[in-house]
């Protein structure tokens, strides 16, 4: 019985700080840098697009790279105990997705009448599968095969040789991910803004006298996010905007000449520094959860004004990109 007793204490200690380790979140990288790296390794050309197409492969290896691995379908102790990293996991995930389908619809096509590029067609459904899938096929195979259709298009842009693949940096592509973002955050905001609940007047056909919807709702709804799901609410928004930094520092690179034009660079600066914010250390063993103006901290309202703001800044930033 004692031998059982300090077998299972050993186990618990060694779980515990395996998810301790686990749970160390990447640290940020240069994406120009990263870039430099891989064309000086490769004999490449630092050709448009290569540099966001780099950083998206980067924070998909990293996903799958990162201590522990990739943790969000795991079955056994300590990770399938663990929900603050495969929070953080699946906010990362989602833009990475995005960028997947911008890449794809948008900055590899120069009009809507233009074929698609394969390797983008074959990559962006691969990060679409079910993140908690642990069967085969396992949600890591089929991230990696979306991560080595990637490689084969950015190895296709590098190539002066090659025409088949092509990145346009124009400002209307660029504006569409923006506002694709923008929902992303949009949403992040409003789920960290309902951790001290909330009561929300119904908008949902503001604007316009004619709108309809499919069935009836309220005109007012109390909005409170679930106790047991604040952590997860405030990772995956850690996370969304640990890749959503490394997304747009890419961008202000390959799209400099557009963002100049519309003297927009410093406003895209400003967003990745209120973005940046949202990287800061929690010193708090827990994410707490007071009032909004009470003794106690809230870590998600503290989230959620970082993110407003850089999400105000990604709605003028779109505004200066329509603007001739």
């Amino acid at each position: 019985m004692r031998n059982s007793l300090i077998s299972l204490t050993v186990l618990f200690i060694l779980f515990y700080a395996l998810a301790v380790y686990w749970s160390f979140e990447p640290d940020q990288f240069d994406p120009r840098e990263r870039a430099v790296a891989q064309v000086n390794a490769h004999g490449q050309k630092l050709v448009s697009g290569y540099i966001v197409t780099n950083t998206l492969i980067e924070v998909s290896q990293t996903l799958l790279n990162k201590s522990g691995g990739y943790l969000s379908n795991d079955v056994l102790p300590p990770s399938v105990m663990m929900d603050n990293m495969p929070a953080w996991e699946f906010g990362a995930l989602e833009m990475v997705r995005d960028m997947a389908l911008a890449m794809r619809r948008d900055f590899s096509r120069s009009q809507s009448q233009s074929l698609e590029n394969p390797d983008l067609v074959k990559a962006h459904p691969k990060f679409n599968i079910d993140h908690r899938g642990w069967l085969l096929p396992s949600a890591e195979s089929q991230y990696q095969e979306g991560i080595d259709a990637l490689i084969r298009y950015r190895d296709h842009l590098a190539q002066q040789s090659d025409n088949t693949a092509q990145f346009y940096t124009r400002a209307d592509n660029l504006r569409d991910w923006l506002k694709q973002v923008q929902k992303r955050l949009g949403g992040l905001s409003q789920r960290l803004s309902a951790s001290v609940g909330q009561e929300a007047v119904n908008t949902d056909l503001a604007g316009d006298a004619s709108a309809t919807q499919s069935t009836p709702t309220r005109n007012q709804a109390y909005l409170k996010t679930s106790w047991w799901d604040l952590d997860n609410v405030f990772y995956e928004s850690r996370g969304a905007s640990w890749a959503l930094i490394h997304f747009l520092k890419a961008v202000e690179v390959d799209f400099a000449d557009a963002l100049d034009k519309k003297n927009a660079l410093v406003s895209l600066r400003q967003i990745i520094r209120d973005l940046e914010a949202t990287q800061q250390t929690v010193w708090s063993p827990m994410i707490l959860n007071g009032s909004g103006f009470g003794t106690m901290a809230n870590h998600s309202l503290v989230m959620a004004n970082y993110i407003s703001r850089a999400n105000a800044g990604l709605i003028d930033l779109t505004e200066l990109l329509t603007q001739g």
